[in-house]
């Protein structure tokens, strides 16, 4: 299986740390976001791993030549990730969607057991990994799932429909890969397509009934968009090490 990783933005939102480089090259407790990503996914046997790169391209292929040096690593531009949002960074990897992958996005940092368990979990088309905490925010990717079906992803589903939220990972397997670019493909041709995410696709196909999930309650993950966040994996990670002999990262959400 190969993994594709959305990194081209620069995460404004970590001003003044992404003036010169972009989100995936900020270091937590000595490693970039994108290098903790990276030796989880050679460690769990991944067969190529493609970032898609934009704002400082320059550096975060430096930072994979020199730091991580895996010939299994490649990057994909995206020419367009000042002017769209992240469903374009879908499209620029398209030709890496055609078999089974798994998908993450550029500032997601997790523990093991959490990619561990998503590659172990029930065969699906598509599964979206999920977690739970007692209140959700306008800024939390939420989601409503009956059983283990996806119904609907989404910032703005009703509030108290919610029992879920999107971690930033999802698996791809035989139709579903099909059925992802597809979808792509037919969204592209529109004009708003620039200013989407690529969940807004997972949404459609999920009302289709394609979508699975599998809930990593309990497990540590971490979401990077502010110094705030940036603060918590910092600590989670720092707790994360004391026990354990791998070093993995982060959260709660």
């Amino acid at each position: 299986m190969k993994a594709v990783i959305l990194s081209a933005g620069q995460g404004k939102r970590l001003l003044p740390l992404t003036t010169d480089q972009p989100k995936c090259t900020v270091s937590i407790n000595g490693h970039s976001i994108l290098e903790w990503q990276v030796q989880e996914l050679i460690r769990l046997g991944m067969d190529s791993i493609h970032v898609v790169v934009g704002f400082g391209a320059d550096k975060v292929e430096a930072l994979l030549a020199h730091r991580v040096g895996s010939s299994s690593i490649h990057t994909i531009y995206n020419p367009f990730y000042a002017l769209a949002d992240n469903l374009i960074s879908c499209w620029v990897a398209r030709n890496e969607m055609t078999q089974d992958f798994v998908l993450i996005n550029g500032d997601t940092l997790f523990e093991s057991a959490v990619l561990e368990g998503l590659l172990q979990a029930p065969s699906a088309p598509i599964t979206l990994v999920t977690d739970e905490k007692p209140r959700y925010d306008a800024d939390d990717m939420k989601v409503i799932v009956r059983g283990t079906q996806l119904v609907r992803i989404g910032k703005t589903l009703p509030i108290e429909q919610v029992n879920g939220e999107s971690i930033g990972m999802i698996r791809f397997q035989d139709r579903g890969s099909r059925l992802f670019c597809s979808t792509l493909d037919q969204r592209i041709r529109k004009p708003e397509a620039l200013k989407q995410w690529y969940l807004s696709l997972i949404d459609e196909l999920a009302q289709q009934g394609h979508v699975s999930t599998f809930s990593i309650k309990g497990l540590i993950w971490a979401e990077i968009d502010n110094p705030s966040d940036l603060e918590q994996a910092e600590r989670l990670l720092k707790i994360y090490q004391s026990f354990s002999a791998s070093p993995s990262i982060s959260h709660g959400g």
